[in-house]
């Protein structure tokens, strides 16, 4: 008895081993998946955002008004343009990442020129927010001698916003392909002609911060045209065919899925410039902005090493950028799998993207307590500035593991094609209780810049946990239909026939 007993154990310990280990197969393969596009999406990601912070960077050695200037435009100006042009073009993450996985690559092309029609004639309505960023910063209570500046060098950053239009529908074709190798070599090529062009323009040559607005310029539009010719020489020969009569048709249809991509996108960005703007209104507005500025950049994952005498490693610097890679690897996985009709592949690469970033964010979160009075001497020699943000440096380790996980649900919804859904969660938690929290704090009970940056923190909170409800709640086998219904009714039996 004791023998049969003992061999049933066995037997049962054996089964468990197995499953054990056909569990840790699957998650490796997954891994590999994963990485294999989250790697190059965050070098890419690094390479991109740090175009704003090597502006920043040469822009503070210049003085705190045009550091504070440089963050008033990127973080408001700028970041209103660039999360409309990033949401408009995030409707291809769903469309092309799902058409991917049904395996009908011949749209893509057609998809990619109706995203540059709506997103370039969507730079020219919002061109008169960069005319008249001066007026839109004094009517905001921002500080005369920034809103001055700030509306000079915003007229010479024009160019950048028409950038945005045509470089964010093709780096959605490109990741919904897993083409992203390509994107982080150009990326980074670009940075590094971006350092250059404002080591001569700015320091060399000594034109301030025009000279730092044209170097944005030029790298911008040189990561453009590298895209453009890759993927229409011929590396693409079913999703690129040449221009198409075709991308104006079924306009409405796009711009409706495009705005409800932009408004999801816009409200998360647009939290954080809200932010800035609150903050630009508290007394000693050049040092407040200063100090939250260096947080937010440090909320961005940037490398950067031996920074003007700087002796130093910046990895406490990469931070968020690092979960936006995520974002791209969970949206390209979960759009493809759904497309594909593996609801069960697309849930578990959603638990495999969480868990992954959620480790990386609670390591930087670490990093930046450690080093929480070193890290804003990358920013500024100014010892008050210096002070004032490492004050901040508890709420920002708290900030920035949360936002190890938020993006990677960011790229669930846009892989699921939840956009409108999430819209209105973050209406709600951002906009109905973040902000006016932060106004409480921040200017009724006097806390300042650290009142404004923790009920900031609450929101995100708040709209993390709702979304992780959602996620567990959900029917995947219900998304792998509705995927299969969009597949079939945005690349049907008649455009496709005019395709072929």
């Amino acid at each position: 008895m004791e023998q049969k007993t003992f061999e049933i154990g066995r037997q049962e310990s054996d089964v468990d081993l197995q499953q054990n280990k056909k569990i840790g197969n699957k998650w490796g393969v997954e891994s590999k998946k994963v990485w294999h596009i989250a790697g190059p999406a965050i070098l890419n990601a690094v390479s991109l955002f740090s175009l704003e912070f090597v502006t920043a960077a040469f822009a503070g050695r210049l003085g705190d008004l045009e550091l504070a200037v440089v963050s008033e435009v990127h973080n408001v100006i700028a970041g209103f343009v660039y999360g409309v042009m990033l949401g408009m073009a995030s409707a291809l993450a769903t469309l092309c990442g799902q058409a991917v996985g049904a395996g009908q690559f011949n749209m893509l092309g057609v998809y990619l020129q109706r995203s540059w029609l709506i997103t370039g004639f969507t730079s020219l309505l919002l061109t008169p927010v960069f005319v008249f960023t001066s007026p839109i910063l004094k009517l905001l209570r921002q500080d005369k001698d920034i809103a001055h500046l700030a509306g000079k060098y915003a007229i010479w950053i024009i160019p950048q916003m028409f950038a945005y239009a045509l470089n964010f529908p093709m780096q959605k074709f490109l990741q919904s392909q897993s083409k992203v190798w390509f994107m982080a070599i150009i990326s980074m090529g670009g940075l590094a002609i971006h350092v250059l062009l404002n080591w001569i323009l700015v320091i060399k040559a000594g034109h301030g911060l025009f000279g730092a607005a044209i170097a944005g310029n030029i790298s911008w539009w040189i990561l453009n045209i590298a895209q453009l010719v890759y993927i229409i020489s011929g590396y693409f020969p079913e999703a690129w065919t040449g221009f198409s009569c075709l991308a104006f048709k079924s306009l409405t249809n796009f711009v409706k899925l495009s705005l409800a991509s932009a408004i999801m996108v816009c409200l998360e960005l647009w939290y954080f410039t809200a932010v800035i703007l609150m903050v630009g209104g508290l007394k000693n507005a050049t040092v407040a902005v200063d100090a939250i500025s260096i947080c937010y950049f440090t909320t961005k994952p940037y490398m950067l090493t031996n920074w003007f005498g700087y002796d130093s490693l910046g990895l406490q610097l990469w931070t968020l950028t690092v979960a936006f890679g995520f974002t791209s690897s969970t949206s390209v996985r979960v759009s493809n799998e759904l497309g594909a009709g593996n609801p069960k592949a697309a849930k578990f690469s959603v638990t495999v993207n969480v868990l992954t970033s959620a480790v990386i964010g609670l390591v930087f979160s670490a990093i930046i307590l450690a080093t929480r009075k070193e890290f804003p001497r990358l920013f500024t020699n100014e010892q008050h500035v210096i002070k004032e943000t490492s004050k901040l440096g508890y709420i920002l380790a708290a900030i920035i593991f949360l936002n190890g996980i938020q993006p990677v649900l960011l790229g669930v919804a846009v892989g699921a094609g939840w956009q409108l859904q999430v819209a209105l969660i973050s209406i709600g938690c951002y906009y109905g209780f973040g902000l006016p929290l932060g106004a409480l704090l921040g200017y009724k009970f006097k806390f300042g810049v650290e009142g404004i940056l923790s009920a900031m923190l609450a929101g995100s909170l708040l709209q993390t946990l709702f979304q992780l409800i959602i996620i567990a709640r959900t029917s995947w086998h219900k998304q792998a239909l509705q995927a299969e219904e969009r597949v079939r009714s945005w690349g049907g039996k008649e455009e496709n026939q005019e395709t072929s």
